[in-house]
């Protein structure tokens, strides 16, 4: 029988889903209080659930303003969408040689499950749960390669998590996003392994290019 989740343990994993999802957008205040009137309990839960944040990089200190919801500029943004070009791109192309039948199968069973939970959402936000139900988690274990799965799936991920689901909501976008999906899932079944890199790539730079479009966007209207 599994062991019920501590508080913090609870507060923390919902914090962390409501960063991803932007319910709680860059640069908002996170105080031990706050968070006591939202889940109940102590100030110590509260202010461990922070700290599992920070660790996680999703949260930061600020001096003089306290803990906040991490806000990356459009140039660190940009230093990390060019080490998944590269990084990930090499992961899908090795996904294509190394992974199995089973798992390619399983990939294609996810995308299913994806496509539903986009028609759930009227087409308007394409959200992926993490670890295993994450498609390009699943690409990168694919690999087979566990140093890029550290680089990869360690300090970067839920950072990369994070803005990734602000480029696939909104109008089209998170059906374009599937599509991409689905094709890179083609080039790997085929074994295709210099196809399957390619579509990686492109599909990594069409989200920088959404995200500096809709960072440009919330600039203009603030």
């Amino acid at each position: 029988m599994a062991e019920k989740p501590t508080l913090a343990e609870k507060v923390f994993s919902e914090l962390t889903i409501a960063i991803e999802r932007g319910e709680l957008p860059p640069g908002t205040k996170l105080s031990e209080q706050m968070l006591v009137e939202r889940f109940g309990g102590s100030r110590a839960p509260m202010r461990e659930a922070i700290q599992k944040l920070e660790a996680r990089n999703l949260v930061a200190r600020i001096p003089h303003a306290g803990a906040r919801v991490v806000s990356l500029s459009l140039d660190e943004l940009k230093d990390i969408y060019e080490v998944r070009l590269e990084l990930e791109g090499m992961a899908c192309r090795l996904a294509a040689l190394r992974m199995s039948d089973t798992e390619i199968a399983e990939l294609q069973g996810l995308l299913q499950a994806h496509a539903a939970s986009i028609a759930a959402e009227q087409g308007q936000s394409y959200y992926q749960s993490a670890g295993d139900l994450d498609f390009h988690y699943r690409i990168i274990k694919g690999s087979q390669n566990s140093r890029l799965h550290q680089m990869l799936c360690g300090d970067l991920y839920h950072i990369v998590r994070m803005y990734r689901y602000q480029t696939s909501t909104g109008h089209k976008r998170p059906g374009q996003a599937l599509q991409e999906h689905q094709r890179i899932v083609e080039a790997i079944a085929n074994r295709d392994a210099e196809l399957a890199e390619l579509l990686m790539r492109r599909h990594i730079q069409a989200s920088l290019t959404n995200l500096e479009t809709l960072l440009a966007a919330q600039e203009g209207r603030a």
